[in-house]
């Protein structure tokens, strides 16, 4: 799982060191089989001017959702373009720094700092001062919708406990 936030430099040659959490995340799915490639893979977000990742794990899982869909979906075609089409596989260096194409490094406005943010299945890639922007409108949004965050097991279950 990625978790935590990271901020490392982006070198001159646009090399940037992953946390080693977040390649232990990758590292472990190389182990287990579920994954051949050990780097990570990432693209421009549709949702704003970052870098949205994770492992090859999380592509699978983005392939089976969108195999649920009509293939000649509008919506189908658009996800599949602006996720696989868009992404890049970085490779791990024997330093644990990846090479970020100039173009991502463009898109996400990074320039000298990179900031990662763990989301579980997957990651973000920002521009450090555009995060801490974000990051306070998401903490606000986050306690706003708390009462949304329940139990799957509480959900159905009956509120005195049980008893008829």
């Amino acid at each position: 799982m990625f978790l935590s936030r990271n901020t490392n430099t982006l070198d001159a040659k646009g090399r940037v060191s992953v946390p080693a959490d977040f390649r232990a995340v990758v590292g472990a799915d190389l182990a287990s089989g579920v994954s051949d490639f050990d780097g990570i893979v990432v693209w421009p977000s549709f949702d704003g001017a970052y870098l949205e990742g994770g492992g090859m794990a999380l592509l699978r899982d983005y392939q089976a959702l969108l195999e649920n869909m009509d293939p000649y979906d509008d919506a189908r075609i658009a996800f599949e373009r602006a996720i696989f089409a868009e992404s890049r596989r970085l490779s791990f260096d024997a330093n644990g720094r990846v090479s970020l194409p100039k173009e991502l490094a463009e898109y996400a406005e990074l320039n000298g700092q990179v900031t990662f943010i763990g989301l579980g299945r997957r990651f973000e890639i920002w521009n450090p001062t555009k995060y801490e922007a974000q990051s306070a409108n998401a903490r606000r949004m986050a306690r706003e919708n708390r009462h949304r965050l329940r139990l799957a097991s509480r959900v159905n279950a009956p509120r005195d406990g049980g008893a008829s």
